[in-house]
């Protein structure tokens, strides 16, 4: 009599969303908006060269995404640096990358909750900051609890949000452009090059915007 063997299967992540919710997601995670909120930082310092500091920073943000794509393929039963840094580097690493995933999902709803209510208070003056904070508090904490579904609809919400704010300045731009006067091309190119600037202290303030940049703009993964 012959005897089988059962394998047990391999644990897998559960496919609960779908390939539009992963667009989605991504770029509510990349934030189109998120130049937005940095471009004074990025213009002081780097002397009218918000373009180019951002172009900077976009090679830094391509270097993680494309390490998180072989990743993905090369562990598809988890998703997170923890698995990866344990994996490919040493386990007490990956020990040690988790617990700081974990300070940052606590850290993070912190930030988002404390300028949500700053930027609400600003607003709404004659509202209490701290009802500001409670409220924030409370709509984040019910939109985690609704589960990955529930999140996916908020992301497409975002995103029409998002794009549309995307589409007001693209027009707002084009108007400007088209109708005022400008010295030809060079009004194009001196958001990537300006001579006027002396070149140690423009590389060095590209340099740190575009640092600041990827700080404040590159996704925790």
């Amino acid at each position: 009599m012959e005897t089988t063997t059962t394998v047990p299967p391999t644990p897998r992540l559960k496919r609960s969303l779908t390939l539009w919710d992963l667009i989605l997601y991504g770029v509510i995670v990349i934030q189109p908006v998120a130049p937005m909120s940095v471009f004074g930082v990025l213009n002081d310092r780097g002397h009218g060269h918000v373009v180019t500091t951002l172009l900077i920073a976009m090679v830094a943000m391509l270097f993680t995404a494309f390490s998180y794509g072989r990743m993905a393929r090369a562990y598809p039963s988890a998703g997170s640096a923890f698995t990866y840094v344990g994996q490919e580097i040493n386990p007490a690493l990956g020990y040690v990358t988790g617990w700081s995933m974990v300070m940052d999902y606590m850290l993070n709803p912190m930030i988002c909750i404390i300028w949500c209510s700053q930027q609400a208070h600003v607003f709404a003056p004659g509202v209490p900051y701290w009802s500001w904070a409670i409220f924030f508090g409370a709509i984040f904490t019910w939109l985690n609890i609704q589960g990955i579904k529930t999140s996916a609809r908020v992301n497409t919400l975002l995103a029409a949000g998002m794009g549309a704010v995307v589409a007001v300045f693209l027009m707002a731009a084009a108007r400007y452009i088209l109708g005022n006067p400008h010295d030809g091309t060079a009004f194009f190119t001196r958001p990537f090059y300006d001579s006027m600037v002396s070149q140690p202290s423009l590389k060095k303030r590209r340099t740190r915007g575009a640092i600041s940049c990827w700080r404040q703009c590159s996704p925790v993964l």
